[in-house]
């Protein structure tokens, strides 16, 4: 066994970092944010139920919206990447 008098601190911050690096990290993955209907599209714009309508029906954000019938989910986080362009 090895005495702690025998080790130098040097030695254990340098094993400390060698073993930080070696170590992957797992991120856990970006959650999504979704929004619904025309209503979350106008809270998520901070503007009029009107104007998110004109929004969605304009296309800008076409690839951000999922639609099956009457019901509308939108990713926030696309909606907002799409709109900014």
């Amino acid at each position: 066994m090895i005495g702690s008098e025998r080790i130098s601190n040097d030695t254990v911050g340098e094993l400390r970092a060698l073993l930080q690096n070696a170590i992957p990290v797992n991120n856990p993955p970006e959650s999504k944010e979704y929004v619904y209907g025309i209503k979350g599209i106008a809270e998520l714009f901070h503007c009029s139920y009107t104007e998110a309508y004109r929004i969605k029906r304009s296309g800008k954000i076409n690839k951000a919206i999922k639609q099956n019938g009457r019901k509308i989910i939108t990713d926030a986080k696309k909606a907002l990447e799409l709109f900014g362009r």
